[in-house]
């Protein structure tokens, strides 16, 4: 009788394993600004039709595209979006940090309060997105914004609640990577 010394091997024992292989692919930052901007009938939101067909409103902002200034980009992202020209801002007011590693993106956001406004509002977005905007009471802003992501919404409801003179910074990190069961946790 042959014996075998010690225990069975573990299943697969004798085989070749291939190594596990990962796909990686870079990831998107993005900075990106918004204009808080307060009339007396409220504060302006601009609505935005995505690319999927699902809208959303948000305060007027955007990309702040590569070598430009925040200022800047948010001055000339506000200008495309309602008409309006803004001579000064106050802030950041507030600053957020949300990452998506499943969906490849990572963007960095500002708010910024607008303290001297002029012109008539207009809608002509060149990446035709915005497609109207209104002046939100206050107290119902939080209705307006509740289709929007919760990086966007939950900041700008506390803003509007507190108006807190320190800025303050929020974080959001995004599970998942199909947009539908997405899962986002404030962090």
């Amino acid at each position: 009788m042959v014996g075998r010394a010690g225990p069975d091997p573990p299943p697969g024992a004798g085989r070749r394993l291939t190594p596990p292989t990962w796909e990686t692919r870079p990831v998107r930052e993005w900075l990106v600004a918004g204009g808080l901007i307060l009339g007396p009938e409220g504060l302006l939101l601009v609505k935005n039709v995505r690319r999927n067909g699902r809208a959303d409103w948000t305060p007027p902002g955007g990309v702040i595209d590569e070598g430009e200034d925040l200022v800047t980009g948010l001055t000339r992202e506000v200008k495309e979006e309602t008409g309006l020209t803004v001579e000064s801002w106050l802030g950041p007011v507030y600053r957020l940090e949300t990452m998506a590693p499943g969906l490849g993106w990572h963007m960095r956001f500002e708010a910024h309060l607008a303290v001297e406004v002029s012109g008539e509002l207009a809608i002509d977005d060149p990446d035709g997105i915005v497609v109207d905007a209104a002046w939100v009471d206050v107290d119902v802003c939080g209705e307006r914004l509740a289709t929007t992501h919760p990086w966007v919404r939950e900041p700008l409801v506390e803003w509007l609640a507190e108006r807190w003179d320190d800025e303050r910074s929020f974080g959001y990190h995004v599970d998942g990577a199909n947009p539908a069961d997405l899962v986002v946790r404030r962090v």
